[in-house]
């Protein structure tokens, strides 16, 4: 096989969707880069080059092929906020919200995310890679490729060492690739209740470095992990979040921010003054702080499962911002008390309904804008000559049934750096 050559071509889509052009912003979001009965050469673990079915099967007699059967072929989802990695459930936790109590009145009386500290606390990393590992493949059967992982339910700084062990087992088990991210200021944990600068301190002063160090002897030559904060009432106030990330950034980590998911604090102008790759959650988000958030490279990650799960009828300000010519990503935000879903396209499904987001643009925020939500748009989220070859194969001849219909899995087969996984 020579460098130009590729081994195999998927061929005969209704619809090829490049998503070619990079992140887009504002109004531009949607721009599906269609081609009609499209195909695309795979050399490896790359996309060699991407055409008509007729133009590349005529250039490359030669090469495998794989007939897409009329359906529409796609990149992968990338998923840029999760919790993926846990131990234990909240199932009770549904019952008491059903009976009026609100996530906030369960975190205060030692439920929410300290009921999944307990439990991760006291798992093994074997622990922690046995029950995640379901909800890996789970994520992935529906077409996500890419996915970022949080720690933050250990809260010491064993427990989320833990937790980031647990994370690069699984990435290095495959076929989901697993993007890492810090989050010991997840929540104030119970032994520092009432002295949460306390905890402050030794996030920034312990266990920050202490992380940079591990990093560096346990992934030698991978990116540092994101470090990310929960900047909402209850947790980590506007200025504690600017000390934890500002210390995080003066370690060389690139930053996210959980933001406005109750409360509008201000974390989203925060995350765009501090160059974040992204803010996330953005429900309660000011028309002052949208703005901030779009004149800059920061992504506004929604999740739209989250209000779902919780059964709020509000949604991030999409239209909001489109018309401030913002970068919107779309994410699921698995974990365990608010969200556990780990469907990409029932995402999709929500923003259409809660956000007024057409299918087009959906699809957009959910593969090559939630790519850049992690940095990695010159490596996923489109499918373009030199990127991963990381591509769906769906059930249906038209890209607009993502959005239209929901509850089922549209995904037919998953490629993954090349490799081609069918969907059982």
């Amino acid at each position: 096989m020579t460098a130009n050559t590729p081994d195999r071509i998927i061929h005969n889509s209704s619809q090829t969707l490049t998503l070619a052009g990079g992140p887009q912003r504002g109004q531009r979001l949607g721009d599906l880069g269609i081609l009609e009965d499209g195909a695309v050469a795979l050399q490896g673990e790359r996309i060699l080059a991407v055409g008509s079915s007729a133009d590349l099967l005529r250039a490359y007699p030669q090469a495998e092929r794989l007939d897409a059967g009329g359906a529409v072929l796609m990149p992968g989802f990338v998923d840029p906020h999760t919790h993926l990695v846990w131990a234990g459930d909240r199932a009770d936790e549904f019952s008491l919200r059903l009976g009026g109590m609100t996530y906030m009145e369960i975190l205060a009386a030692g439920g929410g995310i300290l009921s999944t500290v307990r439990a991760t606390r006291t798992a093994s990393v074997a622990d922690l890679v046995a029950q995640t590992r379901g909800r890996a493949w789970a994520a992935f059967s529906h077409g996500t490729t890419t996915m970022e992982v949080k720690t933050g339910y250990g809260l010491t700084f064993e427990s989320e060492i833990k937790q980031l062990a647990a994370i690069l087992a699984l990435n290095e088990e495959g076929p989901l690739e697993l993007v890492p991210t810090f989050m010991g200021a997840h929540a104030v944990p119970p032994e520092y209740a009432g002295r949460t600068a306390a905890y402050v301190d030794l996030v920034c002063q312990e266990m920050l470095p202490g992380v940079h160090a591990w990093w560096g002897e346990h992934a030698p030559g991978q990116p540092l992990p994101f470090v990310d904060v929960f900047c909402e009432r209850g947790a980590f106030d506007l200025a504690q979040s600017r000390r934890i990330l500002e210390a995080a950034r003066d370690l060389g980590f690139p930053l996210k921010i959980h933001a406005d998911e109750f409360e509008n604090l201000g974390g989203a102008a925060l995350a765009a003054e501090l160059g974040a790759t992204s803010a996330d959650h953005l429900v309660k988000t000011s028309p002052a702080d949208i703005r901030a958030l779009a004149a800059s490279d920061t992504v506004a990650v929604s999740l739209p499962g989250t209000p779902f799960g919780l059964g709020e009828s509000e949604y991030t300000p999409a239209r909001a911002f489109l018309e401030a010519d913002g970068i919107l990503a779309l994410a699921t935000d698995i974990n365990p008390g608010t969200a556990w879903c780990e469907s990409m396209p029932f995402m999709l499904a929500l923003a259409c309904r809660g956000m007024g987001l057409t299918p087009a643009q959906a699809i957009a925020a959910a593969t090559i804008n939630a790519a850049a939500a992690l940095g990695l748009q010159d490596r996923v989220g489109s499918i373009e000559p030199g990127k991963s070859a990381d591509l769906l194969i769906l059930n249906v001849n038209n890209f607009q049934h993502l959005g239209y219909r929901f509850g089922t899995n549209l995904v037919a087969k998953v490629i993954k750096r090349g490799r081609i996984y069918p969907v059982k």
